[in-house]
């Protein structure tokens, strides 16, 4: 609703293609919120930016054929697999919070595609004002069967507004200026930092420990996503993969 007031999106002037780019776009930033939050209902929240990672490395890898690549995704998926650790009784990691995050990952490659295309076609915030709309629209039946009637207790309504503005509107509308401005790989090298920082704040703020093995996984995952960005030939996010 914010985005709405701030830049008062028109749907005419725009054709039938700009207009369901917007709305895949949507779909995308819906169903990434969605997974992601299932996912840290379930897993620690280092662990689930982490695996949620795997998205953006493939943005950055998709359609390459250098054996480098192939480093940085065997490193990825190394790391990802020590966060898991099936060989363990039943894994480290809950097996429903693990696909959550893939789920979000997938949405998250999806969104670095589809955000570098709205923000072509679309002037300053009114295509990501359009797509947080579809967005709100595809997760609002999963809150509403979860939450009910509290999703209106005042102190909740607050809290939620904060996360919004936290999570979603700061975050992607920088987000989309900045692929309006640098490229891809610059942008996914900035980004692979996302599971270092989701570890610190999920050990200082939430008190979720982590193991040596851990540690050592997740500083694979960010290697092999700012390896992968720094290499890349081409900016992946603004042309289809």
């Amino acid at each position: 609703m914010i985005l709405v007031v701030l830049w008062r999106p028109a749907l005419g002037g725009h054709s039938r293609g700009d207009l369901r780019t917007a709305g895949l776009f949507g779909l995308a930033l819906g169903l990434m919120n969605w997974a992601f939050y299932e996912s840290i209902e379930r897993i620690p929240l280092g662990p689930a930016v982490t695996i949620e990672f795997l998205g953006p490395l493939a943005v950055a890898v998709a359609g390459s054929r250098r054996a480098l690549d192939a480093v940085w995704v065997a490193l990825a998926a190394a790391g990802v697999l020590a966060l898991a650790r099936p060989w363990e009784n039943g894994g480290d990691l809950d097996a429903l919070g693990v696909g959550f995050a893939l789920a979000a990952g997938a949405c998250w490659a999806a969104y670095i595609v589809l955000s570098a295309r709205t923000g072509r076609v679309f002037p300053g915030g009114t295509g990501l004002a359009i797509a947080m709309v579809v967005g709100a629209l595809v997760t609002l039946p999963a809150g509403v069967v979860q939450g009910g009637f509290d999703l209106l207790a005042p102190h909740l309504i607050g809290a939620a507004a904060i996360v919004a503005l936290a999570s979603s509107l700061i975050p992607y509308s920088l987000e989309l200026e900045a692929l309006r401005r640098i490229p891809a790989n610059v942008f996914g090298i900035l980004l692979s930092l996302d599971p270092a920082l989701a570890a610190l704040a999920g050990f200082v703020v939430l008190d979720q420990s982590l193991a040596a093995l851990d540690v050592a996984a997740i500083g694979a995952v960010v290697v092999a996503s700012a390896g992968a960005a720094a290499t890349s030939r081409a900016p992946v996010a603004s042309e289809p993969p």
